[in-house]
Order: structure tokens, then sequence, then C-alpha cells
């Protein structure tokens, strides 16, 4: 079992066609490697809303790892940049709850099929300083995500320690609650939400604030979050 205290939620914009070519470098090279430095690769996803769009949270147990193997790129390093337009859009992260815990011994083998699951990033955006946002996802509209579905794979919030690798940068500025569920199918996902606006209290929780962004992926074969 790993347990990671931090998370950069990465979204890179690729050129075009070239995303089965990076989760192809990702599940033959990158894991393994990644996770021998200290690393937790929690998943892989593509975003169904954009075919140039690669998403992949990773996790450490603290942020010292970020300067320690933030150059640690490996021989596929070039050639999955090669693959990228941008890859600077990085939330860093802290699980609710004090971590995310995995178990990298039940990944899946190198050229697994995808696990055919719908896996929704939820994104809400609050003004810098101003705890009672986050604070209301976690505890008003979290539980009700629960009780009439799927319990949470992942509840997190902005880690307000500044990034420590200039190399790696972060986006700046940010108060951000984030939740990631997992279903069987976009549909379920759209039930789901249904159910939380008939609850009362998931309904007076989504008046008080509105979901700015839901990421809708797919899981390579590999994803441990899926």
């Amino acid at each position: 079992m790993v347990c990671s205290r931090v998370v950069e939620l990465r979204r890179y914009t690729l050129r075009p066609g070239r995303r089965e070519d990076l989760i192809g470098l990702f599940d033959a090279g990158f894991v393994e490697t990644r996770e021998a430095v200290g690393m937790a690769v929690l998943g892989r996803f593509r975003d169904l809303d954009d075919a140039d769009r690669f998403v992949w949270p990773r996790g450490c147990a603290g942020g010292a790892w970020r300067r320690s193997t933030g150059v640690r790129c490996g021989p596929s390093g070039p050639a999955a940049n090669d693959t990228m337009v941008d890859s600077d859009d990085v939330l860093l992260l802290r699980p609710v709850g004090g971590g995310l815990v995995v178990d990298p011994s039940g990944r899946a083998r190198v050229g697994a099929p995808a696990p055919g699951r719908f896996v929704a990033v939820t994104v809400w955006s609050f003004p810098v300083g101003d705890a009672a946002g986050p604070a209301l996802v976690r505890d008003a509209l979290v539980p009700v995500l629960g009780q009439v579905g799927p319990a949470p794979l992942a509840v997190l919030v902005t880690e307000e320690a500044p990034g420590t690798f200039p190399r790696l940068p972060v986006r700046t500025g940010e108060n951000v609650a984030v939740v990631v569920v997992s279903y069987a199918d976009e549909g379920a996902h759209r039930r789901h939400w249904d159910a939380v606006r008939a609850h009362c209290a998931g309904r007076e929780a989504l008046g008080r604030v509105a979901p700015v962004e839901t990421l809708g992926s797919a899981p390579a074969g590999r994803s441990l979050l899926r």
C-alpha cells in the first residue's frame, strides 16, 4: 500500500493524434521507474471531450519528492515530450483525511485493456482565502454523494505549500475542491447527480456552489484509479 499526502492533477495538451503514443510510453516505461523513486502513479485517463488531452494524477508522501525526482525522466522522456504541446496545467492538491491510499500490486499488466469505466473529475473553484467553499464540498456534498450513489475515489483540496521545483510549475492562486468518482458509464454519472439534486441536503449544497468543471474521462488499462 502507498499513501500519498500530496497529489498533482496533471492535464497535458498533446499534439494531434499522439495520445495513444503517450499512453503506450507510460504503460511500458514510466510507471515502475517513477514509483522506484517515490512517486505514486495513481492513474492515466483519456479525456472523453478532447481527443488530444491526457490526464494523470500522481502522488507522493511529501513535497520534497518533487525536487528529488522531477528530472528523472528516463530514456523515454524525450519521446514523451515530443507528444506534448503543453504540460504546465497542474493543480497541487492534498487529500482530505490525510492521505490517498492505493495498492500498486493490484495494477494490471502492460498491454491490459482499458477497464471500460467512466471517471468523473469535478473541480470547484473558490476565491483564494475562502475556506468555507471547500469545506462545503467536503462536509455537505461529499456525504450525499456516498448516500445516493458510489462514494468518491478521492476528495482533494488545494495544497497551500508552494511548489518546490521550478521546472515542474503548478498553477498558483488556486483554491479548489476536487472530487473523483468512478461509474460504469456516463449514464450512471448523470443518474448519480440527478439523485444528488433530488436530495434535500445535496440540493441545498449545490445551490450554494456550482461545479466549475467536470472532466469526463476513461482510465487506461494500468490506471489504479478506475
